[in-house]
Protein backbone atom coordinates (compact mmCIF):
# COMPACT_ATOMS: atom_id res chain seq x y z
CA UNK A 1 0.00 0.00 0.00
CA UNK A 2 1.48 3.76 -0.77
CA UNK A 3 1.33 6.65 1.47
CA UNK A 4 0.04 9.58 0.18
CA UNK A 5 1.05 13.32 2.13
CA UNK A 6 -0.81 16.05 1.44
CA UNK A 7 1.59 18.85 1.29
CA UNK A 8 0.43 22.53 -0.11
CA UNK A 9 1.85 25.80 0.52
CA UNK A 10 -0.72 28.01 0.95
CA UNK A 11 -1.32 28.20 4.74
CA UNK A 12 -3.02 30.94 6.02
CA UNK A 13 -3.63 29.73 9.70
CA UNK A 14 0.31 28.98 9.89
CA UNK A 15 2.27 29.61 6.80
CA UNK A 16 4.71 27.20 5.52
CA UNK A 17 3.63 24.62 9.23
CA UNK A 18 4.36 22.05 6.77
CA UNK A 19 8.27 22.40 7.05
CA UNK A 20 8.20 24.70 10.63
CA UNK A 21 10.68 23.17 12.46
CA UNK A 22 9.34 21.47 15.03
CA UNK A 23 12.16 20.91 18.27
CA UNK A 24 14.55 20.91 15.40
CA UNK A 25 12.90 18.45 12.87
CA UNK A 26 10.35 20.23 10.08
CA UNK A 27 6.77 18.82 11.08
CA UNK A 28 6.42 16.67 8.04
CA UNK A 29 9.26 14.70 8.32
CA UNK A 30 7.20 13.22 11.81
CA UNK A 31 4.67 11.89 8.86
CA UNK A 32 7.41 10.20 6.70
CA UNK A 33 9.49 8.72 9.44
CA UNK A 34 6.00 7.23 10.96
CA UNK A 35 5.10 5.81 7.51
CA UNK A 36 8.39 4.54 6.49
CA UNK A 37 8.21 2.38 9.82
CA UNK A 38 5.06 0.62 8.73
CA UNK A 39 4.74 -2.99 7.62
CA UNK A 40 2.22 -2.10 5.21
CA UNK A 41 3.47 0.74 3.39
CA UNK A 42 5.40 0.37 0.38
CA UNK A 43 6.31 3.87 -0.46
CA UNK A 44 5.81 7.26 0.95
CA UNK A 45 4.60 10.16 -1.98
CA UNK A 46 4.65 13.66 -1.33
CA UNK A 47 1.82 15.32 -3.06
CA UNK A 48 2.64 18.94 -3.19
CA UNK A 49 2.86 22.41 -5.12
CA UNK A 50 6.07 23.77 -3.06
CA UNK A 51 9.66 22.45 -4.76
CA UNK A 52 11.21 23.15 -0.81
CA UNK A 53 8.01 20.78 0.94
CA UNK A 54 9.40 18.43 -1.98
CA UNK A 55 12.60 18.67 -1.12
CA UNK A 56 12.59 18.42 2.65
CA UNK A 57 9.84 15.24 2.09
CA UNK A 58 12.76 13.88 -0.22
CA UNK A 59 15.46 14.20 1.98
CA UNK A 60 13.72 12.47 4.97
CA UNK A 61 12.86 9.30 2.80
CA UNK A 62 9.79 10.33 0.47
CA UNK A 63 9.19 10.68 -2.99
CA UNK A 64 7.82 13.44 -4.88
CA UNK A 65 7.45 12.21 -8.73
CA UNK A 66 5.80 15.29 -10.08
CA UNK A 67 4.75 18.56 -8.63
CA UNK A 68 0.69 18.88 -7.86
CA UNK A 69 -0.81 21.48 -9.97
CA UNK A 70 -1.65 25.46 -8.69
CA UNK A 71 -5.43 24.84 -9.52
CA UNK A 72 -5.28 21.79 -7.24
CA UNK A 73 -3.60 23.71 -4.08
CA UNK A 74 -5.54 26.83 -3.67
CA UNK A 75 -8.08 27.17 -0.86
CA UNK A 76 -11.02 26.25 -3.11
CA UNK A 77 -9.56 22.92 -3.95
CA UNK A 78 -11.09 19.99 -3.10
CA UNK A 79 -8.42 17.16 -1.27
CA UNK A 80 -10.49 14.02 -3.12
CA UNK A 81 -9.49 16.00 -6.54
CA UNK A 82 -5.99 15.73 -5.65
CA UNK A 83 -5.91 12.84 -4.50
CA UNK A 84 -7.22 11.47 -7.97
CA UNK A 85 -5.26 13.21 -9.98
CA UNK A 86 -2.01 11.55 -8.11
CA UNK A 87 -3.14 8.69 -7.86
CA UNK A 88 -4.06 8.66 -11.72
CA UNK A 89 -0.47 10.04 -12.53
CA UNK A 90 1.05 7.49 -10.62
CA UNK A 91 -0.78 4.39 -12.46
CA UNK A 92 -1.05 6.24 -16.00
CA UNK A 93 3.12 7.66 -16.21
CA UNK A 94 4.49 5.48 -13.60
CA UNK A 95 2.68 1.82 -14.09
CA UNK A 96 1.69 1.65 -10.22
CA UNK A 97 -1.14 -0.59 -8.94
CA UNK A 98 -3.50 0.93 -6.57
CA UNK A 99 -6.70 -0.24 -5.65
CA UNK A 100 -6.27 1.24 -1.73
CA UNK A 101 -4.12 3.82 -0.14
CA UNK A 102 -3.13 5.92 2.75
CA UNK A 103 -3.84 9.05 3.51
CA UNK A 104 -1.52 10.72 6.47
CA UNK A 105 -1.43 14.15 6.58
CA UNK A 106 1.79 16.24 8.06
CA UNK A 107 -0.13 18.08 10.45
CA UNK A 108 -1.08 15.01 12.91
CA UNK A 109 2.71 14.59 13.74
CA UNK A 110 1.98 12.76 17.15
CA UNK A 111 0.12 9.87 15.21
CA UNK A 112 2.48 6.83 15.80
CA UNK A 113 3.42 3.80 13.36
CA UNK A 114 1.29 1.69 15.39
CA UNK A 115 -1.70 3.67 14.92
CA UNK A 116 -1.26 3.59 11.28
CA UNK A 117 -0.42 -0.37 11.30
CA UNK A 118 -3.44 -0.61 13.38
CA UNK A 119 -5.85 1.40 11.25
CA UNK A 120 -4.79 -0.60 8.41
CA UNK A 121 -5.39 -3.73 9.77
CA UNK A 122 -8.60 -2.78 10.23
CA UNK A 123 -9.16 -1.70 6.97
CA UNK A 124 -8.33 -5.48 5.57
CA UNK A 125 -10.08 -7.59 7.91
CA UNK A 126 -13.13 -5.21 7.41
CA UNK A 127 -13.04 -5.66 3.81
CA UNK A 128 -13.60 -1.89 4.62
CA UNK A 129 -14.73 0.87 1.61
CA UNK A 130 -12.69 3.26 3.75
CA UNK A 131 -11.37 3.47 7.62
CA UNK A 132 -10.90 7.02 9.21
CA UNK A 133 -9.18 7.88 12.60
CA UNK A 134 -11.41 9.56 14.89
CA UNK A 135 -10.83 11.07 18.78
CA UNK A 136 -13.79 10.61 21.31
CA UNK A 137 -15.38 14.55 21.91
CA UNK A 138 -14.96 16.04 25.79
CA UNK A 139 -18.46 17.26 25.91
CA UNK A 140 -21.74 16.13 24.65
CA UNK A 141 -22.61 17.15 20.78
CA UNK A 142 -26.10 18.47 22.06
CA UNK A 143 -24.02 21.15 23.98
CA UNK A 144 -23.04 22.98 20.20
CA UNK A 145 -25.13 26.33 19.35
CA UNK A 146 -25.34 28.48 16.34
CA UNK A 147 -24.88 31.72 16.74
CA UNK A 148 -26.76 34.48 14.78
CA UNK A 149 -25.73 37.90 13.84
CA UNK A 150 -27.34 39.50 16.62
CA UNK A 151 -25.25 37.22 19.58
CA UNK A 152 -28.54 34.92 19.77
CA UNK A 153 -28.04 31.49 20.40
CA UNK A 154 -30.15 28.77 17.55
CA UNK A 155 -29.84 24.91 18.90
CA UNK A 156 -28.18 22.70 16.39
CA UNK A 157 -29.79 19.57 18.22
CA UNK A 158 -32.70 19.39 20.87
CA UNK A 159 -30.89 19.28 24.34
CA UNK A 160 -32.32 18.45 27.46
CA UNK A 161 -31.03 19.47 31.03
CA UNK A 162 -29.24 15.65 31.28
CA UNK A 163 -26.16 15.20 32.94
CA UNK A 164 -23.24 14.38 30.80
CA UNK A 165 -22.93 11.45 31.29
CA UNK A 166 -26.26 10.64 30.26
CA UNK A 167 -25.83 11.51 26.77
CA UNK A 168 -24.23 9.20 23.98
CA UNK A 169 -20.69 9.38 23.45
CA UNK A 170 -19.48 11.23 19.79
CA UNK A 171 -16.52 11.27 18.01
CA UNK A 172 -14.89 13.48 15.44
CA UNK A 173 -12.23 12.76 12.77
CA UNK A 174 -8.93 13.86 13.86
CA UNK A 175 -7.70 14.19 10.31
CA UNK A 176 -4.55 11.99 11.10
CA UNK A 177 -5.25 8.77 9.29
CA UNK A 178 -7.19 8.23 6.09
CA UNK A 179 -7.48 4.26 4.39
CA UNK A 180 -9.31 4.57 1.09
CA UNK A 181 -10.11 2.09 -1.61
CA UNK A 182 -9.74 3.78 -4.61
CA UNK A 183 -13.20 3.05 -6.52
CA UNK A 184 -14.62 4.85 -3.07
CA UNK A 185 -12.66 8.04 -3.90
CA UNK A 186 -13.42 7.94 -7.57
CA UNK A 187 -16.98 8.17 -6.22
CA UNK A 188 -16.08 11.31 -4.80
CA UNK A 189 -16.64 9.79 -1.08
CA UNK A 190 -14.94 9.57 1.81
CA UNK A 191 -17.37 7.59 3.78
CA UNK A 192 -20.10 4.38 2.99
CA UNK A 193 -21.87 1.67 4.74
CA UNK A 194 -18.64 0.12 4.92
CA UNK A 195 -16.71 2.97 6.93
CA UNK A 196 -15.01 1.80 10.22
CA UNK A 197 -13.48 4.28 12.85
CA UNK A 198 -9.94 4.03 14.16
CA UNK A 199 -10.31 5.46 17.75
CA UNK A 200 -7.35 7.34 18.30
CA UNK A 201 -6.42 8.94 22.11
CA UNK A 202 -6.99 13.20 21.95
CA UNK A 203 -2.86 12.90 23.42
CA UNK A 204 -2.15 11.70 19.78
CA UNK A 205 -4.96 13.58 17.76
CA UNK A 206 -3.67 17.40 17.39
CA UNK A 207 -4.23 18.59 14.23
CA UNK A 208 -2.25 21.99 13.40
CA UNK A 209 -3.41 24.85 11.83
CA UNK A 210 -2.55 27.50 14.05
CA UNK A 211 0.54 28.68 16.18
CA UNK A 212 -1.53 27.40 19.59
CA UNK A 213 -1.63 24.05 18.01
CA UNK A 214 2.20 24.46 17.15
CA UNK A 215 3.52 25.02 20.50
CA UNK A 216 1.01 23.00 22.45
CA UNK A 217 2.54 20.41 19.98
CA UNK A 218 5.71 20.53 20.53
CA UNK A 219 5.05 21.37 24.41
CA UNK A 220 3.61 17.56 24.52
CA UNK A 221 6.76 16.33 23.16
CA UNK A 222 9.16 18.19 25.33
CA UNK A 223 7.68 16.54 28.19
CA UNK A 224 7.01 13.21 26.39
CA UNK A 225 2.99 13.33 27.26
CA UNK A 226 2.19 12.39 23.83
CA UNK A 227 3.06 8.45 24.43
Amino acid sequence: MIALIPARSGSKGLPGKNIKLLRNRPLISYTIDAAKKSQYISEVIISTDDREIADVGIEYGAVCPFMRPNKLASDESLAIDAYTYTIERLKDEFGYKIDDFIVLQPTSPLRTTSDIDAAIELFKQKKADSVISFCEESHPIEWNKYIDKEGRLEGILNMDNSNRQEYRKTFFPNGAIYVFKYDLILDRKYYSDSTYAYIMPRKRSVDIDTIDDFNYTEFLLRKGLEK
